[in-house]
């Protein structure tokens, strides 16, 4: 049987090794987002609101940190977690706990710097009307959140573009431990070297299909979003 055809049947029956596969790589790309949103939508409110020393520098940093190499996140990780590491006691290496925190580290850049030029945008746009209702600062953080949701839906969606997508660093952290730390990328570097072209197609498959309504999300949002300003 050709490849292609026993990987479609991998999927239409729902082979266990291939959905074990996904299901681990949508927790662990879906809490890395949600852990990054946490992070990073406060940072970058905080630095589209304030003024202070070194501010430009700052968001020229974070802009340059959304293309962070995977494999440098998975090695500063890796040292940090590993036993001689500060954070070694707690016992996460070789875990998917590790490979959230790897990819929070990718994501978040992301976030916070498109969450920055979001709510910057509207901060011009509503300065006057806000700073002449005296509006606190919590309040207007909010405000301009709320009015900018569907573009931070979509840096959102960005964000676990990224993770889902991501192979260097979680094999570092992880160590592609079948039935634990295997993702769907990892697990289709490791089953196409090995040969194993059906269990890899069914896998790359799954994620085009990912990476597809991720975008499809992401424009249907931007579309509402404007026709609701407009």
């Amino acid at each position: 049987m050709p490849p292609e055809t026993s990987a479609l049947q991998m999927i239409l029956t729902a082979d266990p090794t291939l959905w074990a596969i996904v299901r681990l790589s949508l927790i662990v790309s879906l809490s890395a987002v949600v852990l990054a949103a946490l992070i990073g939508i406060p940072l970058g409110a905080f630095v589209a609101l304030t003024r202070f020393r070194g501010r430009e520098g700052f968001i020229v940093l974070l802009n340059a940190l959304m293309g962070l190499p995977p494999v440098v996140v998975g090695l500063a990780v890796y040292l940090l977690l590993s036993r001689a590491g500060p954070l070694g006691p707690l016992g996460l290496l070789f875990t998917p706990a590790a490979m959230v925190v790897a990819q929070t580290v990718l994501v978040t850049p992301i976030i916070a710097a498109l969450s920055r030029q979001t709510i910057e945008d509207l901060w011009t746009e509503y300065r006057d009307e806000l700073t002449a209702m005296d509006v606190g600062p919590f309040a207007r953080v909010a405000t301009l959140i709320w009015d900018g949701r569907f573009s931070l839906v979509v840096a959102l969606l960005a964000g676990f573009g990224r993770a889902a997508a991501e192979v260097g660093a979680i094999i570092i952290v992880g160590g592609n431990i079948d039935g634990f730390t295997r993702t769907m990328t990892t697990a289709i570097a490791l089953e196409t070297s090995k040969g194993d072209l059906p269990l890899a197609i069914g896998l790359g498959v799954v994620l085009i299909g990912i990476v597809i309504i991720i975008n499809a999300l992401a424009w249907m949002l931007r579309r509402a979003g404007e026709r609701m300003a407009g």
